[in-house]
Formats: C-alpha cells, structure tokens, sequence
C-alpha cells in the first residue's frame, strides 16, 4: 500500500467539483495507486434494453453523496489505501463486441502488471468477462455473483460474446473456479434450462432467491465465505439482483428480487475475505429518470471499495 489518499474533494459542498466515481480524486496515472476506480461505458452484449453505457457517467454525478466514513463501522477507506478515479476504458471498437473486449483487457493488463486492484463502473454484465482475462490470467479465481441470472448461457442470437455468458466463458477458458464461485438472488423465467443447469452441473453453489428468502441473508453470508474461501475472490453485483423496485434502471429487471437492506448486509459480511477486485453493473440511466438506480449502484461501489481497502490493510 501506498498510504492515504488526497480526499479534500470530501470538502467541497456536494453540489460541487467535478464528477468522479466515490468522489476520488481523478488521476491519468496509476502510479502509487492501491484500487482504480474505472469506467467502462459500453453495453454492446445487451440481450434486451440497452442503456449501460451511461452508467459510469451518472454514477459519478450521484458520487456526490459519497462520504469519508463508513456509517456503520466507522471505518475511514479513504485512509487506508491510495484511490483514484483513473478514467473510463477508451475503445475504439465499439461495434465490435470482440474488438472492444480486447480494448478492455489490455487496459485492465496495464493495472494488473502495476499491483492496482480495479473496481468498475459498468456497462454491462458482458465487460467482467474481458476484466477476467486480465486479472485471472495466472490461475482461476473465486467469485461471488449477486444477479438476477446466472450469466452461464452459451450463444444468443449468434454470439457467445453476451451480458448472459460471461461466467460460462471465463469458465471454460481456466480463468474463473466453479467450484469457488457463488451466485446469489437468481430468479425469474427463463425460454432455456441452460443457463441454470450450466452453473450446477459445473459446481457453482447457486442461491435461488427463494432459497435466499427461506434461510435469510446472515445464511447466505456464511454459505459465501464457505464456497469462496480464503482464496483470491472477486465480487460483482448486478443491479438486477436487487428487485425493481429500489433499481429499475437496468436491462432486465426481475420481480421479487433482494432489498437495498439485504444487499449492503450481504457485502458487509464479505469482510475479511481475500478480494482481488469488483464491479456494479447494468445501472441504465436512462430508464431511471430519477437517479436513484445510479445512486443505488454507486453506493453498492462504496461498500465494496470498504471491503478492497480493508482486505487490502490487513
């Protein structure tokens, strides 16, 4: 680590300064970096309603409500680690879904080689996949999944290259453990068993959302911190595992889904664990006129950069 960041931008009345995610400084270097925050703009792998692609821009402006010190435990991550918001992803594909998952990996190789531990902004479930090549490319990692669906589909339309495949993809090429992996507040109809049966037939623990009502979320915490272990993990939250009714800015919702209460118990009891990186993704601005699923996302942000810099300090 690297020591305390520069958060005077805390300082500012909230309606001021310019936009940066957790309201981080803004840096174009990653030198002496601990996390990058990181925007990738792109929803090129939507199956349904586009509109994440506006995520990371909107979520910097709700940044403004981002504070130093954590409301529950007190803690103060802004002091703990070296953070910056180092910019979005630039692409120079985006019509090509292919293409621009390379854009993503080498950028996310560059913070790799340097030590930084990325935490995004999406976009898209689809970009984890090419954050995946970058990070895991020395050997699989855990995961813990919180979504609506599992993402283990194989071709839609086509293309195995999808916001509905990401995990069946980094699966098969070495670079996610089934085995360490969790997914949380699955549900919903689907046209296909695949996507399912893929995730169980491999060996992911998959918590059904009735499952996840039945035993409560202080179960689902301890049955997390069982699958992944004390190994390298990754946490990525898709907004449609919260129910629609705290997150209606994203692709494709689903009824029934945890609360914004469950949600922040749930990753404040990932404490401890041994975190290589996150991301919140599939925040849709423009189907939220209010703000409030950019707000909900940036604060799911938050609670994960308090778990990176915690792992991190410890």
């Amino acid at each position: 680590m690297s020591g305390k960041t520069d958060d005077s931008k805390h300082d500012l009345p909230r309606y001021s300064g310019i936009p940066t995610l957790l309201r981080a400084p803004y840096s174009e270097s990653i030198d002496d970096l601990d996390i990058a925050l990181v925007g990738v703009p792109y929803d090129g792998g939507v199956t349904f309603r586009p509109g994440a692609r506006h995520g990371p821009m909107e979520m910097r402006q709700q940044s403004s409500l981002m504070r130093r010190y954590h409301g529950v435990t007190r803690q103060a991550p802004f002091d703990q680690v070296r953070i910056a918001d180092v910019g979005d992803v630039p692409m120079e594909h985006h019509y090509s879904i292919e293409d621009t998952f390379d854009d993503i990996t080498r950028f996310y190789e560059t913070l790799h080689s340097a030590g930084v531990i990325p935490l995004t902004a999406g976009g898209d479930h689809s970009i984890t996949y090419p954050i995946f090549r970058a990070i895991a490319k020395d050997g699989p990692i855990g995961m813990v999944h919180i979504d609506a669906h599992t993402d283990t589909w194989d071709h839609f339309q086509g293309s195995k290259f999808n916001h509905g495949s990401p995990f069946r993809l980094a699966v098969e090429d070495g670079l996610l453990d089934p085995k360490r992996s969790i997914q949380i507040g699955i549900r919903g109809p689907q046209n296909t068993f695949e996507g399912w049966d893929y995730s169980l037939e491999k060996g992911m623990r998959v918590v059904f959302m009735e499952e996840f009502t039945e035993i409560g979320v202080k179960a689902v915490i301890e049955e997390a911190r069982k699958v992944v272990g004390d190994g390298p993990t990754y946490i990525t939250f898709d907004v449609d595992g919260l129910d629609p009714v705290y997150a209606p800015g994203t692709g494709t919702p689903e009824i029934g889904g945890m609360t914004t209460v469950d949600a922040l118990t749930l990753l404040r009891g990932l404490s401890g664990l041994n975190l290589i990186g996150g991301d919140v993704v599939e925040v849709a601005p423009p189907l939220d006129p209010t703000g409030n699923t950019s707000l909900v996302g940036v604060t799911l942000m938050y609670e994960i950069f308090c778990l990176l810099a915690d792992s991190l300090a410890r």
